[in-house]
């Protein structure tokens, strides 16, 4: 005859091995947070968002960006203010590609990561999980940069709703240790058409825009400061392929002799940008160089 200990033995038993098979069904809990990293992705996994450390972030340092000395001027100010506890701008960062948009962002946290700033990489996919970002930030002592690369939205994408309420408009406000930062090759960050320029009308001396091109500009307007980026010229374009060359290790001497290739290698790519110049040098420094560099990285 069974008594009642252990019919309780028996019940915790297959309790366990029911708990067990449904543990194993069940995605595993994200890892703990480790702020002391400098920079995070903010990932969804089986239906669950979670801050991804990144212990080794892309590092680029403001001084290997050129030829956008008036935008670096304005960032780091920006980002100078926001970290001392000062009043600061969410930043839309926006032009030609390859010019330094999103590398002066990371190289801003190479900048300011010893006095408390932190980078958290969003994608434009999970702009829908801002709130819940958000929440995990506030309150912390670091200051974070939600930085958003090659932001931009068609016109049934919802995502801008989300972005829109974190920037300014939402009934609860933002914290004060979060910033946005976003580069896009849009100024309004949505296309527009010609048609939406047939939606404007006349009344007497007025006129009135369409609704639908205000809701795409209502939304980059929210962004406090704007950064314009422009394709570079010729000297500018070489002088960052003589800055790359040296720090991939090629000899002064060689620097000169390498400008027919820079122009040819931008010739082929239709672009003279930072990033190109970047490309050239690591092509031509390592058919060419006596000695291993730090592995620098490109513009972009």
């Amino acid at each position: 005859m069974k008594t009642p200990i252990n019919e309780f033995e028996a019940f915790f038993a297959r309790a366990e091995r029911f708990f067990r098979r449904v543990e194993a069904l069940l995605p595993p809990l994200p890892p703990e947070v480790d702020w002391s990293a400098p920079a995070f992705r903010w990932r969804r996994v089986h239906g669950r968002g979670f801050l991804e450390t990144v212990r080794h972030p892309h590092r680029i340092r403001l001084a290997d960006l050129h030829g956008v000395e008036e935008q670096k001027r304005r960032l780091v100010q920006n980002t100078r203010q926001f970290v001392a506890g000062r009043s600061a701008n969410n930043v839309l960062l926006t032009g030609a590609r390859g010019t330094g948009k999103s590398s002066l962002v990371k190289a801003a946290l190479h900048e300011f990561y010893g006095e408390g700033l932190r980078l958290v990489e969003v994608d434009k996919n999970e702009l829908m999980d801002l709130p819940e970002i958000v929440d995990l930030v506030a309150g912390r002592p670091e200051r974070f940069i939600l930085f958003c690369d090659d932001l931009s939205f068609e016109a049934t994408e919802a995502g801008y709703k989300a972005l829109k309420s974190i920037l300014d408009g939402s009934i609860a406000g933002t914290p004060e240790n979060l910033l946005l930062y976003a580069t896009s090759n849009r100024r309004h960050l949505m296309p527009e058409y010609m048609q939406e320029n047939l939606e404007t009308r006349h009344v007497g001396d007025e006129v009135h825009p369409g609704e639908t091109t205000e809701e795409k500009v209502s939304l980059s307007e929210r962004f406090g400061l704007w950064l314009s980026f422009y394709p570079f010229d010729q000297d500018h374009y070489l002088a960052i392929c003589a800055h790359w060359l040296r720090e991939f290790g090629v000899p002064e001497n060689a620097i000169g002799r390498a400008r027919p290739e820079a122009l040819q290698w931008s010739l082929m790519r239709a672009s003279r940008s930072g990033r190109v110049a970047w490309q050239f040098a690591r092509d031509y420094a390592g058919r060419h160089a006596t000695r291993r560099s730090r592995k620098p990285g490109p513009a972009a």
